[in-house]
């Protein structure tokens, strides 16, 4: 009797750390599904906010169709994770939508060369930051197969045109306005330091072959008003310096 009341009492011990053991692996499933639901919501989220902010760079279609089928892919992955949702299901046929959508649309794009910079500071660095998030997220689509070589390269080439176009029109600012306040050492800086820009570019094109053009021939103004104020400094500091040796070897006055 004693023997059939241990095994009683170890049957029951041993049923429930299985049955603890089988919870904890429901519940770290249930968990793992739900992070995984989170990341591919939070792409969905990213490239939404993506299409909306395009509107403050020249249109893309490509680009476009690109975000909605990359949210596309992401919302069928959530459906697989969690089949039965009608949330998902629906959001699917949303996006199927406005993936044919942008496959409907001409294919024609503007060029980046009508890329109007603001004039805010703030708004160039929000714009600088959303193509950096554009280009991390083409990379990432080509490295999973997900958008082709082609396709890939050309919106990349155009985004990293833009890219260098923020970069070098703001120092350019910066150094026309150094220059208007006759601040010519930093304009001179301010200007080298596109040019270089320009000049190490990988990829060159015709908007940097002719902002070289442009950088080089204010940069010999600027060396040519340099050399002007530096000839008016030292005049002056001549005229100064006669002026203490007369005022040194002047007849002294008689009291």
């Amino acid at each position: 009797m004693i023997i059939i009341i241990i095994g009683l009492i170890v049957l029951l011990v041993i049923g429930v750390v299985v049955i603890n053991a089988v919870q904890q692996h429901k519940a770290k499933q249930e968990q793992e599904k739900r992070a995984q639901s989170a990341k591919y919501k939070a792409i969905i989220d990213e490239s939404e906010e993506l299409i909306v902010n395009l509107s403050h760079l020249p249109p893309s279609p490509k680009l476009v169709e690109i975000l909605n089928r990359r949210s596309f892919n992401a919302a069928k992955a959530m459906l697989q994770i969690s089949p039965g949702s009608k949330p998902i299901k629906q959001k699917i046929q949303e996006l199927q939508n406005s993936l044919e959508a942008s496959n409907n649309a001409p294919a024609n794009q503007t060029s980046e060369d009508t890329f109007i910079l603001p004039d805010s500071e703030q708004q160039l660095v929000a714009i600088l930051q959303m193509i950096k998030k554009l280009r991390a997220m083409l990379k990432a689509e080509h490295s999973k197969s997900a958008l082709d070589a082609q396709s890939y390269s050309q919106q990349d080439l155009r985004l990293d045109a833009m890219q260098l176009k923020i970069g070098v029109e703001s120092i350019i600012n910066r150094g026309n306005k150094a220059y208007s306040k006759q601040m010519l050492g930093s304009a001179r800086q301010y200007f080298e330091k596109a040019l270089q820009t320009l000049v190490t570019h990988p990829n060159q094109s015709e908007y940097t072959k002719i902002k070289r053009s442009e950088i080089e021939v204010q940069l010999e103004e600027i060396t040519e008003a340099l050399k002007i104020t530096n000839a008016k400094d030292a005049a002056k500091k001549a005229k100064d310096e006669e002026d203490d040796l007369d005022l040194l070897f002047q007849p002294k006055k008689k009291w």
